[in-house]
């Protein structure tokens, strides 16, 4: 059975809808005090915020609220694209057909006569095409934004690596790797007691972050995304400790007089719901 929503008769009506879109915002700009007011800077901390919360909406597989953020997030790049057009420097239909070719121009293997049979092959020439768009300029990761958070900000560098030929060549090997920072963190940081002195809190600094890079590499081969397997471990604890506050609060007692002999029954009471 067709999927309606896929059906090419839907076209219209989200052309249609798009062009609402414009429309409202068009009359909330001239007519809106705060629309009116806002500017690319105003609006740039309101659009991370917005998109974290399309992250969330994802996370939880909320499909109900994804629709809510994502038109959101609609909302805030149809904005920017019109503040554009008030500098007379572009409109939305100059960033969509720029988009457009882009995706044509980086899809050879669609759109011309070039063979890419798997996803390594789809991604290697991605990025050996975004390379020569930019002229080389700042190199194979002169791409990387300087402010992704740094978890994203390695997986991303250690992609734009692997595009260009630099990897490993056997998840063992990372794993390995992996072994060998876990150790020299471990020397640095006194197996396991605090750094003495400022150069060794330094030192255990850089080799934790060579150990965090390192698992981040390893988590790639894995097929796992570390940003996703974090923000998920973030959420588990959030969940049990939760748990543990309220069934301190239903038998009448605070977190603070609680022995951590007491706190980690009630955390084990919580990972048995989890199960359950």
């Amino acid at each position: 059975m067709e999927n309606p929503l896929l059906a090419p008769s839907r076209r219209p009506a989200q052309l249609e809808a798009f062009g609402r879109l414009l429309d409202v915002l068009d009359r909330l700009r001239q007519e809106c005090p705060w629309d009116k007011k806002q500017t690319l800077d105003s609006l740039r901390h309101l659009t991370i915020e917005e998109t974290y919360e399309l992250s969330d909406a994802i996370l939880r597989h909320d499909l109900p609220d994804l629709k809510k953020e994502l038109g959101d997030v609609m909302l805030h790049l149809i904005f920017y694209a019109r503040i554009a057009a008030e500098q007379e420097a572009f409109d939305i239909a100059d960033a969509l057909n720029a988009q457009c070719e882009k995706l044509i121009y980086r899809h050879p293997h669609i759109y011309g006569d070039v063979q890419a049979d798997d996803e390594a092959a789809v991604k290697r020439n991605w990025e050996q095409l975004k390379l020569k768009e930019k002229g080389n300029t700042g190199g194979v990761l002169g791409g990387v934004p300087t402010s992704l958070p740094a978890l994203v900000k390695a997986m991303r560098i250690q992609e734009k690596a692997r595009g260009a030929g630099f990897d490993w060549e056997d998840p063992t090997q990372v794993w390995l790797k992996v072994q060998e920072e876990l150790a020299e963190f471990g020397a640095e940081y006194g197996h396991g007691q605090p750094p003495t002195d400022a150069a060794q809190a330094e030192r255990a600094t850089q080799e934790f972050g060579d150990l965090l890079f390192s698992l981040v590499n390893f988590a790639r081969f894995a097929g796992i995304n570390p940003e996703e397997a974090l923000e998920r471990t973030n959420r588990k604890f959030i969940s049990r400790f939760q748990y543990l506050e309220a069934a301190a609060a239903r038998a009448g007692q605070a977190l603070p007089d609680l022995s951590l002999a007491q706190m980690d029954a009630y955390w084990n009471e919580a990972k048995q719901a989890g199960r359950a």
